[in-house]
């Protein structure tokens, strides 16, 4: 005779114990077993759809709720669906990352009422940061500041290293060139066409040139 404390399983119809039970919703009194449970909510998270897992019962409208289910689910199966429903909870808002490489916390960027945020502080390394220019926080110097020597910085780096691999500049367009092989003839992605040894404009050839 079976365990009167026994119900069935409302998917596979399994006799179970009160004990291996498990309710999912806490808008329905829908229950199940542990192995029906992990394989409906995997199916769901491993498609894609873990941030809205309904109720195993294709009539329930209501949906699992993973704390009533972390029992009976596989630790990765559990993980994966809360990371679905974080994910989900910042679907459309504007985000920011913590800058410092040993921390790169992902965050929601408040813009408050319309003014523009700049000096933030992470909410897990608790270090300062600008959340417009996405670097530390440079202290001393507004955004438009930081960028124009940020800027000429890379300019001066870029500028160093065309003059010690001798890149020639075009005049017209100013980008850098680098000649490989062939002949001092050069033809820019502009298209316009100069001499590589001294930069002139390249017309039937360029005898003066004497590099």
């Amino acid at each position: 005779m079976a365990d009167a404390a026994q119900r069935p399983c409302s998917i596979c119809m399994e006799p179970m114990a009160s004990s291996e039970a498990h309710r999912g919703g806490t808008a329905c009194a829908h229950v199940f077993c542990g192995a029906c449970l992990a394989v409906h909510v995997r199916a769901k998270v491993e498609s894609g759809r873990g941030a809205a897992v309904g109720c195993l019962d294709a009539a329930c409208a209501s949906r699992l709720n993973p704390e009533l289910c972390r029992a009976a689910l596989p630790r990765d199966v559990f993980e994966r669906w809360c990371a679905a429903l974080c994910e989900s909870m910042f679907a459309g808002a504007r985000r920011t990352y913590c800058p410092f490489p040993d921390c790169s916390e992902m965050m929601v960027a408040d813009d408050g009422d319309g003014d523009t945020v700049t000096q933030s502080e992470c909410q897990v390394c608790r270090r300062l940061f600008c959340a417009q220019c996405r670097v530390p926080w440079h202290a001393g110097a507004d955004c438009a500041a930081y960028r124009r020597r940020d800027t000429a910085r890379e300019d001066a780096m870029l500028l160093e290293m065309a003059a010690g691999r001798r890149w020639r500049r075009c005049s017209k367009c100013q980008f850098f060139v680098e000649k490989t092989d062939g002949c001092q003839h050069i033809t820019c992605r502009c298209g316009y066409q100069f001499c590589y040894g001294c930069g002139s404009e390249w017309r039937t050839s360029c005898s003066g040139c004497t590099n």
